[in-house]
């Protein structure tokens, strides 16, 4: 066994594999063919079918024992190249907001029960320069994750949280269901939502939703800015800035899906404001 084999995960390198024999030409198979064409026993073979099917990555044909690959395959292909077209389409937008605010700028997704760091663009505080793409923070704690679960309602966050209290990180912290979706339904009301060290002391965020003609939300915009709280009179230029970003990015995406559209008409965006150098300075 080579150095690198060590890390390789057998039970996930078999669930693949078997994925990896519905092609083209062989889009169907029995388990008990799955299981010759793999040498692998067939209980063995029904237990990753079934998991499988479970996740909707697989379905089984009307004869009940034919399977064939299912739409959560196709979901989660169609959702990969969203999210890198949304990404590329974000970028050139994350980069203006940062050069007009100074502030570290982001746009996060959401996946399940987190919150992640799709595109950075570094302010001029070095002190932020350490959240890189890539990293994730749970979602309930979070402004942003609140703002990317704007479409919620009660039955959707009780599938994704089905247990409480809540994971608590600071007093802040909404720890039941219904803390939480009042939070949300705050942000959702203003178009935007704000944390003054709400999750990291010294630390305070403004983020606004990217939103289709559904009012669903797509992805988040955000702004961190380096102080525990941000000055009253400065704060209003803030969230226009990033309600004119989070708009932009609604129209820039709007190919990407018949029914992405511009920033939802309950929330218009704000002409950017052209103070917010002097403030970052």
């Amino acid at each position: 066994m080579s150095e690198s084999d060590r890390y390789i995960v057998p039970a996930l390198q078999r669930g693949l594999q078997l994925m990896q024999q519905f092609t083209r030409d062989e889009p169907a198979h029995t388990s008990a063919a799955l299981a010759r064409k793999l040498d692998m026993p067939r209980a063995s073979v029904f237990r990753m079918l079934y998991t499988l099917e479970q996740m909707g990555f697989v379905e089984r044909a009307a004869d009940g024992v034919t399977y064939r690959l299912g739409l959560g395959v196709l979901r989660l292909g169609f959702e990969t190249i969203a999210s890198m077209e949304m990404a590329e389409q974000a970028r050139p937008v994350i980069a203006a907001l940062c050069e007009r605010t100074g502030y570290s700028s982001h746009l996060v997704l959401r996946e399940g029960t987190e919150v992640v760091f799709v595109v950075k663009s570094p302010g001029r505080n070095a002190l932020f320069h350490s959240i890189q793409v890539g990293a994730r923070l749970p979602a309930h704690a979070t402004v942003l994750g609140r703002v990317l679960m704007g479409h919620l309602g009660l039955p959707e966050l009780n599938a994704l949280y089905p247990q409480e209290p809540l994971p608590e990180y600071t007093a802040q912290t909404p720890t039941t269901r219904s803390q939480l979706l009042k939070m949300i339904e705050r942000d959702k009301a203003q178009g935007y939502g704000t944390s003054q060290g709400g999750f990291e002391s010294g630390i305070s965020t403004v983020v606004a939703p990217v939103t289709n003609e559904l009012n669903q939300v797509l992805a988040a915009v955000s702004v961190t800015i380096p102080s525990q709280r941000i000055e009253p009179q400065d704060l209003p230029g803030v969230v226009q800035e990033v309600q004119h970003a989070a708009a932009q990015l609604s129209q820039r995406v709007s190919h990407i899906d018949p029914t992405f559209q511009a920033h939802t008409r309950a929330h218009p965006a704000v002409p950017p404001s052209r103070s917010l150098n002097r403030i970052a300075a």
